[in-house]
């Protein structure tokens, strides 16, 4: 796909040296710089940012890498150093606003459930000590487990990844290039670039609306990939429609 460029050997680095610093520390790494839920007594403002450099496991960060040194310089030479960052990190907040705003609505219900019952708002906050001190937690009788589960999910899972970024630049992409012939490993047929990230999306945002994992394992912040592509798209979408700098489309 072209010559890397600085920007994307610079992210490239930059999240290599995260995922040593996070097999150094293990879980103090995660709780500093993981984002966690705004209710969660780890969260931090910075969160917002460097959990897009934080990875899970090796297979994690390997396909995020890969996917941003086969995208990351042609959209970079395509639109400008500034440009490609702006999409970069802009998709990364947008993830983490459609991340978030999921997680919240997952949350509010199970906690309105819960005082609705008669618990105490202080033993649902007991509760959370818990989970954060030693990862366990206790059900209510009166509660379907199910509702204790989605509260504690929501409270207690972290965000981590790039992902949310890659896919606003995946997005773009696609409306940069969208008759560009993209292969798939294992399969030498090729597929427009609009057809396969437009196809990847809608994987993403069934799994979402669902729930049911069709791509990748079943933790995927699957609305953390649709909010990063809908702000990459939106905004390539503007900027083509704009002609920003008509001498870069040729």
């Amino acid at each position: 796909m072209g010559r890397i460029t600085d920007t994307v050997k610079a992210l490239l680095i930059i999240n290599v040296i995260f995922f040593i610093g996070t097999l150094s520390l293990g879980d103090a790494a995660f709780r500093l710089f993981a984002l966690w839920f705004p209710k969660n007594d780890n969260f931090q403002i910075w969160q917002i940012v460097t959990h897009m450099f934080m990875h899970g496991n090796t297979t994690h960060i390997f396909f995020n890498m890969f996917a941003l040194y086969m995208f990351g310089s042609h959209m970079e030479h395509s639109i400008g150093q500034k440009k490609f960052l702006f999409i970069y990190f802009s998709a990364g907040l947008g993830a983490v606003a459609f991340q978030l705003l999921f997680t919240y609505f997952q949350y509010q219900p199970a906690l309105s459930e819960h005082l609705a019952a008669g618990i105490p708002m202080e033993n649902i906050l007991d509760l959370f000590e818990k989970v954060n001190n030693n990862g366990s937690y206790y059900s209510y009788k009166i509660i379907p487990a199910d509702v204790t589960a989605k509260l504690i999910d929501a409270y207690r899972t972290p965000m981590v990844g790039a992902s949310g970024a890659i896919f606003g630049v995946l997005a773009a992409f696609a409306v940069v290039y969208p008759n560009l012939p993209l292969y798939l490993l294992f399969i030498p047929v090729p597929i427009k670039a609009k057809y396969l990230i437009g196809g990847y999306f809608l994987f993403d945002l069934y799994s979402g609306i669902t729930g049911q994992a069709l791509l990748g394992p079943s933790n995927v912040a699957h609305w953390a990939h649709i909010g990063g592509a809908v702000i990459g798209f939106i905004t390539m979408w503007y900027w083509k429609k704009n002609s920003f700098n008509q001498n870069r489309w040729n």
